[in-house]
């Protein structure tokens, strides 16, 4: 082919074009592959040790003790934040218990942050529970979920909260109510546990168990509710199964298949030195992950799961032998995965998205808070695994994703954070949350050389037979504290209720008595039993000092306080220092009229 003059300058041009055209791609795809790969990461504040082609920020930071969280369509994460004893009773955080953050400059960090809710002014506690169904976000704050609008243009609500469950458990080992919505509206609420293995005094060395655990009839297991329906009052007949010592993580998958996590029980060593070897202080039992099924038993108190032999076995209280016996445990629902002992899992995420490499996807995420219970050995957990899921069943063994939150030390007191909630971004990310220093990270993606290579780069997490490590530390004890007769707050509904009176203010007044509602401080001068202090009288004997012990007599010295008190040196002050509404008062006085008229067979209150 013969080309004119004019011909061959065109083709010139368009070869400069075409090369330059073609050097361009050739730059955008390596820009393109050096942000895909771990050198493109941004500067790694973040201290976690993640697999190869992974990488966190810092999202948000300080916001309060943040216990778990969700993500809305457009990016903006909630965090549910908590107060209390397990944090040392620490001043609360300014504003509402509720956080909602947002990044508006993609930088992996959260330029927004705004506080709504509840308060301490006005009787909140913050929660643990957090979800988003229906353009609604549902929270958790005390003994209740409750339900927010979300305005269009606007991250935070504009109106009052609706309850949706009211009058949950509260109090004992496990006060707190993580949920789940699925994509129908039912609620899954996990009513935990006051004790550790339903005994006559909670955490005491040799009391047996309960027998039957009459803890049941309120707690340990998941309740449903219906997430479009409002005011629906905490019943046992909504129970949807039992046997659950405390339920914190939930995964719902396309196929409707539920998933919870299971805390498992605490001391089986120190409580029952004769049967069991220090050493199983630390591997003894596993943590579980279950598929939940409606009317499903899975086990507690009865029974434990011994990763070892891969089975439930008896509880000791309940005369297991140390690993022997099964018993009754033969009909109770076994776990679909095991994880090492006392580690806590306490979020999960299921994960359904693109973002991350195919064999994350139909598997979960699990956040362990971390060990307490496997001293004198060295503490684990603290960390973030995944395990496969196939099906309704899991999948091989998990593996250690995220670790390096605690620091230089695994320990409840000195881990600098401690993973407490779990949520996939609508991008594919995953946030992590943290409830010592209110940390929130958010872990992503870039891919780059060996990010899909095979086993050899992940950490599998510890079998069951991995030796438990030298001694290290001499002592530990629950974080919640040890309340020998946790069990009995389970049975407030029983209390007697006085003529006037109604068993909705006994248990408003419960609540106002823990200083859960009103700000009134009852258990500083009478004790968290009601039994009494050197600077406050019993209130659960008919021993009255002032008036005659009547319902209208106790409202009476509620509402006028004692100024100068009969056998005690500090006076006290009208409605316990608190600016408690005469409805308040009379639930007050109806709680204590009903503790001190209790037949001498029931259970003391205890919280």
């Amino acid at each position: 082919m013969v080309f004119s003059r004019r011909d061959r300058n065109l083709w010139f041009v368009i070869a400069v074009l075409g090369a330059w055209s073609a050097g361009c791609s050739l730059a955008n795809a390596q820009g393109e592959a050096a942000a895909q790969s771990p050198t493109a990461c941004p500067k790694n504040d973040s201290g976690l040790k993640l697999p190869p082609g992974f990488c966190a920020t810092i999202f948000a930071d300080g916001i309060g003790h943040a216990r778990h969280l969700i993500v809305a369509a457009n990016g903006t994460v909630y965090v549910n934040t908590w107060s209390g004893r397990y944090y040392g009773n620490d001043t609360p955080h300014a504003g509402g218990f509720l956080v909602a953050l947002h990044d508006t400059t993609g930088a992996g960090h959260a330029d927004v942050n705004e506080r709504f809710g509840d308060t301490v002014n006005s009787g909140g506690a913050g929660g643990t529970g957090i979800g988003l169904y229906n353009g609604s976000l549902f929270a958790e704050i005390n003994d209740r979920i409750v339900r927010y609008a979300l305005p269009t243009g606007s991250i935070v609500p504009r109106s009052p909260a609706v309850p949706v469950v009211t009058g949950l458990p509260l109090g004992g080992d496990h006060p707190m109510h993580p949920f789940a919505i699925d994509s129908d509206g039912s609620l899954y609420i996990d009513v935990a546990t006051a004790t550790n293995a339903c005994q006559l005094q909670n955490r005491t060395p040799q009391s047996p168990g309960i027998d039957p655990c009459t803890e049941l009839k309120t707690r340990g297991g998941i309740w449903r509710y219906d997430a479009n329906k409002t005011n629906q009052a905490f019943s046992p007949a909504e129970r949807f199964a039992t046997g659950i010592r405390n339920a914190e993580g939930f995964g719902i998958d396309a196929s409707g298949h539920i998933f919870v996590t299971q805390h498992g029980r605490d001391q089986l060593h120190s409580n029952w030195p004769e049967r069991y070897k220090p050493e199983e202080e630390a591997t003894l039992p596993a943590e579980e992950l279950l598929l939940l099924k409606q009317g499903g038993d899975y086990g507690w108190p009865e029974c434990y799961y011994d990763g070892l032999q891969g089975k439930l076995v008896l509880a000791p209280e309940y005369g297991g032998d140390g690993g022997k016996k099964v018993g009754p445990c033969a009909t109770k629902s076994a776990p679909i995965a095991a994880f090492p002992a006392h580690w806590a899992p306490n979020a999960m995420a299921l994960y359904d998205k693109q973002q991350f490499p195919a064999r994350y996807r139909h598997g979960v995420f699990i956040a362990f808070h971390g060990s307490w219970n496997r001293a004198p050995y060295p503490q684990g957990g603290y960390n973030v695994v995944f395990q496969a899921l196939a099906d309704d069943h899991a999948s091989g063994r998990c593996e250690i994703f995220a670790d390096g939150f605690a620091g230089a030390v695994k320990s409840p007191d000195q881990a600098a954070h401690r993973p407490s909630g779990l949520a996939v971004g609508p991008d594919g990310s995953l946030y992590v949350s943290d409830d010592v220093r209110g940390r929130i990270y958010r872990i992503v993606y870039r891919g780059g050389p060996g990010a899909e290579g095979g086993a050899a780069q992940f950490t599998p997490c510890p079998r069951a037979t991995a030796p438990v490590g030298k001694v290290s530390v001499d002592d530990a004890k629950p974080p919640e504290g040890t309340h020998p007769d946790a069990g009995a707050v389970d049975d407030i509904a029983s209390l007697p209720i006085a003529a006037g009176a109604t068993k909705e203010m006994v248990a408003l007044g419960d609540r106002i008595y823990r200083g859960q509602v009103g700000g009134a401080t009852c258990t500083g001068c009478h004790g968290a039993n009601a039994t009494g202090t050197t600077l406050g009288p019993n209130l659960t004997d008919k021993v009255w000092l002032w008036g005659d012990g009547s319902y209208a007599a106790i409202a009476k010295t509620i509402a006028a306080g004692v100024p100068q008190p009969k056998q005690y040196r500090s006076p006290m002050p009208p409605m316990g220092g608190a600016q408690l509404t005469a409805d308040q008062v009379s639930a007050l006085a109806a709680y204590i009229w009903g503790l001190s008229h209790r037949t001498p067979a029931s259970p003391q209150p205890a919280k």
